[in-house]
């Protein structure tokens, strides 16, 4: 399969909330080739180092299907006019979590990605939306599975703000983003340690998501246990 990109943004950081904290969530079109090395897109930016970047975080790509959704929910937020609104880098149609799998690859203008695990949600979507008790995306976002997911960058590259992201390998079936997601995010992992032995061991999956497997295994953290409640 292969769908075009709507759109390709990059960020820088600015302020963000009151307590002086700094994110580059808000992105912006670009209107030119960028180059993609396996840090991520060029003339893209990172405020928090700790949960954001890295070589398996190196794209975000959120599913533009769900904007519909989005908009029933919020209607008439200005940030649902456009692709962009969840911070992602690129937006497609056709390539969703229920249908993505992890270890899916994709030739991307002149680089090679390969999905590494779904975006975990945190309270700057929340202050982004302006939302908070039961309008929380993030709440939801883990209820729905509607997550987005990361890839990893294989193959360095030239992208263009038209290029074509056309699929060349796909992943085990058994492990689409939504499955995982809803395991080590969700809280069905608790009743599923058959799964999340495998999630552990998983060469595809992302170091962080792998480790997380481990520690539910473990009862080291709670199995539901989602959104994260510190910066991001």
């Amino acid at each position: 399969m292969q769908t075009p990109l709507l759109t390709l943004n990059t960020g820088k950081p600015a302020p963000f909330c009151d307590d002086g904290a700094y994110s580059a969530i808000a992105k912006s079109p670009v209107d030119s080739p960028v180059f993609l090395n396996r840090k991520g897109l060029a003339s893209d930016q990172v405020a928090d180092r700790v949960h954001h970047g890295g070589a398996d975080k190196a794209l975000h790509h959120y599913p533009y299907d769900h904007y519909a959704y989005w908009r029933s929910r919020l209607p008439d937020h200005p940030l649902l006019e456009k692709p962009g609104a969840f911070g992602e880098n690129i937006a497609t149609t056709g390539i969703v979590e229920s249908e993505a799998r992890i270890g899916d690859r994709f030739r991307l203008g002149e680089a090679l990605i390969e999905i590494s695990h779904g975006r975990q949600p945190c309270w700057k979507l929340d202050h982004r939306f302006d939302v908070k008790g039961k309008d929380s995306v993030m709440a939801d976002i883990v209820r729905t599975g509607k997550c987005g997911f990361y890839h990893r960058v294989l193959e360095e590259g030239m992208v263009a703000p038209d290029a074509v992201m056309k699929r060349v390998a796909r992943g085990d079936a058994d492990w689409t983003v939504e499955r995982v997601f809803m395991l080590l995010i969700g809280g069905q992992g608790k009743s599923d340690p058959a799964a999340l032995r495998a999630l552990r061991d998983m060469k595809p999956l992302a170091t962080v998501w792998r480790a997380r497997a481990a520690k539910i295994l473990d009862h080291r953290i709670p199995a539901k246990a989602g959104i994260q409640s510190g910066k991001e």
